[in-house]
């Protein structure tokens, strides 16, 4: 009986086992086993005794047990019962998990969310990851995508010529597309909306010589067509341009004084200049800065500078490093001396380097090529009567007859951001200016008739100096100009900026120098690093607050750098790369999460101002790829098994040195492609 007994009540073991202890047995289930009273009674006590024993199991136990477990077997066992639910939520767990899966540095506190779980989700639920859209209207490598700030719409500016809009909401499809080699354009490489998003500026190259760095700002109205408003020249292109008001946008021109020195002149220029009286201005001059060793203000942006107001604040630069001021452009009889003994290529600098610019009509690809002497009579005429009028719009607004409806008259002071150098053409220092409220005058005075102006120029023109090492222009040494407020030296060669929502962080992509290096030769910049870094400015401040870790690359050489665009949402940043990858990373713990794969190089990025868990990459492999997050993209209803996604980084390789080591480097076909991407891209 005994025997029979210890058989029976291992059956009853099993069966306990099969049912999970969860529920009674029926009476069917009774009778089929052959249980007697005992039997079944044994089994309900010890069934009960198990239930509750997991509600008297220690929490540190189960904290010492859950430790062991990766994310997903930790969520999982979350779903048991609420014990474990409230044990695997606990905040050691987390914290621990987030240290060792994304690297976060262990005296690193919790930043923005309550939780370490909470943080854990952000960093892997809400960041974009899978592979939505694949666009593919581009013929031609994509250089650059922007968003509206409603974020419905984006456009893309590509090589072919073309200028697209798209409706940002699924499934994305074009809204606009505009030709721009219509208008003699090579290709466009920039575009803005404007902060209402009514109006769209592009920015081009136009057709030409390969040392020519002439390009044209065109602004299109965003009502059922692409309605062009007004066209403006540039030079160099790369300024880009940008929106200083909603109707009121930047320009600029370099002016060549001597051998390598220059004055940059940046514009306000109205987006509508369609006038009914040639008297009415639809340009006027903001800043003129004086430029050496080849540099020149290039990449220009405006930010709002409503975040600190730290009025004359120190000039955060060294004093080796000379800003604009007030001064001559010639050097001393030393400089100078120096400059001849050295030999540099004519190539870079249009000799006839003066500032044409038309508004509202088509362009040749012969518009550069006139003559001497119908340069200089241009330039005189114009800087003579802009000059009579503005003299130092950063401090003062225009003394003239205003507008009272004029937008201007209510704007804020804002930030001038440009990249600019000293030591060498190479950008590699941030120059800031900070703009008080302007406004643009009613009424041009008309001045003298046109005839009697050419009369008096032709009476005071000299023949331009045979000797190229002085100054073409003598009445340069008069001309004040305007300083550059703070200049801040990155040490290395600047290849793209992108501020934060608010305003208050600049993000500079910079290939740095070698450590110590001496500039000698300033058409001879420093080798620069293949590793990219992301700096931080902190405007409020105006000083470098940290630097994120390097984990993207580019290859080209440093006299062939091109721009590698980042964008800057509340929580992440993102930067394309030569390495045919997207990447992005976590703004408060500086580490990097994805990797976004392309056939090529990644150009640019941008986020959905309205919606940081969507973001698009462009690529020179002709394509823009639509990226959303894993609760965005459920809640999109797709059909994640189906689609493509990002490389998650995780702790072993989110230092650089880890990522590094796994990237492929360029075979020579490769390598000769990308330096001839841009045949001149920085320098005048």
């Amino acid at each position: 009986m005994a025997t029979s007994r210890g058989v029976t009540m291992t059956d009853n073991q099993d069966l306990m086992k099969t049912n999970n202890f969860q529920r009674k047995m029926s009476p069917e289930e009774v009778d089929a086993a052959g249980l007697d009273a005992d039997s079944i009674s044994f089994v309900e006590h010890r069934k009960r005794l198990l239930a509750n024993s997991w509600y008297h199991i220690p929490k540190p136990l189960l904290l010492n047990i859950f430790q062991y477990l990766s994310a997903p077997e930790l969520t999982s066992a979350g779903l048991t019962c609420s014990t474990w639910h409230q044990t695997s939520t606990d905040d050691l767990l987390w914290r621990a998990l987030i240290r060792k899966d994304f690297g976060v540095k262990p005296s690193t506190g919790i930043q923005g969310q309550t939780f370490w779980y909470s943080e854990y989700k952000r960093l892997s639920y809400h960041v974009p990851h899978y592979q939505t859209s694949e666009l593919k209207k581009h013929t031609d490598q994509v250089l650059h995508v922007s968003f509206a700030h409603n974020g419905t719409m984006f456009a893309t500016c590509s090589k072919d010529g073309y200028v697209v809009v798209w409706n940002a909401q699924h499934p994305v499809a074009i809204k606009y597309q505009r030709d721009m080699t219509k208008f003699c354009w090579k290709f466009t490489h920039f575009s803005q909306f404007n902060q209402s998003d009514t109006l769209l500026l592009v920015s081009g190259v136009h057709f030409g010589l390969p040392q020519s760095t002439s390009g044209e700002i065109a602004v299109f109205s965003l009502g059922d067509d692409l309605e062009l408003q007004c066209r403006v020249l540039m030079k160099p292109y790369d300024i880009c341009g940008a929106w200083y008001s909603d109707q009121h946008f930047l320009s600029g021109d370099v002016h060549r004084l001597g051998h390598l020195e220059s004055q940059s002149v940046l514009w306000l220029n109205k987006a509508s200049q369609e006038t009914a009286s040639e008297h009415i201005p639809i340009m006027n001059q903001m800043f003129r800065f004086y430029n050496c060793n080849g540099s020149s203000v290039r990449a220009a942006m405006f930010a709002y500078c409503s975040v600190l107001d730290h009025g004359d604040s120190q000039t955060l630069c060294d004093s080796s490093q000379t800003s604009s001021r007030e001064r001559s452009p010639n050097h001393s009889e030393d400089d100078k001396s120096n400059y001849e003994s050295r030999e540099f290529s004519d190539s870079l600098y249009d000799i006839q380097g003066t500032s044409k610019r038309i508004c509202g009509s088509e362009c040749g690809p012969g518009t550069e090529d006139f003559e001497p002497c119908a340069n200089e009579i241009q330039v005189t005429e114009r800087c003579s009567d802009d000059e009579s009028d503005i003299s130092e719009l950063s401090e003062t607004s225009v003394e003239t007859e205003f507008s009272e409806e004029d937008e201007l008259c209510v704007q804020e002071d804002k930030f001038l951001i440009f990249t600019t150098g000293s030591n060498t053409y190479s950008p590699h220092q941030i120059g800031i200016k900070r703009i008080k409220p302007i406004s643009f005058p009613r009424r041009m005075d008309p001045g003298l008739p046109f005839r009697e102006r050419i009369a008096n120029l032709n009476r005071e023109y000299q023949p331009p100096n045979e000797n190229p090492n002085e100054a073409q222009n003598a009445n340069a040494e008069g001309t004040d100009y305007d300083e550059v407020d703070h200049l801040i030296d990155l040490h290395g060669h600047i290849i793209g900026m992108g501020l934060s929502p608010d305003h208050r962080y600049l993000y500079v992509n910079a290939r740095p120098w070698p450590p110590g290096y001496v500039v000698e030769n300033p058409m001879m910049p420093p080798p620069c690093a293949q590793e990219i870094d992301i700096h931080v400015i902190d405007l409020g401040e105006m000083k470098e607050v940290g630097k994120v870790l390097r984990s993207h690359i580019a290859y080209t050489p440093f006299n062939e750098c091109f721009f590698i665009a980042l964008d800057v949402c509340n929580e992440f940043v993102a930067s394309g790369a030569e390495d045919k990858h997207g990447y992005l990373w976590d703004r408060k713990y500086e580490i990097c999460l994805n990797k976004y794969p392309h056939q090529d190089v990644v150009n640019c990025v941008a986020f959905n101002p309205r919606d940081s868990e969507m973001l698009v990459t462009v690529s020179d492999d002709c394509t823009v790829k639509v990226w959303h997050s894993k609760n965005r993209s459920k809640e999109l209803g797709f059909d994640t098994k189906s689609l493509s996604t990002a490389h998650e980084v995780r702790s072993n390789c989110c230092g650089h040195r880890s990522t590094m080591s796994s990237v492929r480097r360029p075979a020579n076909a490769e390598m000769k492609r990308l330096i001839s991407r841009f045949p001149v891209q920085f320098g005048w």
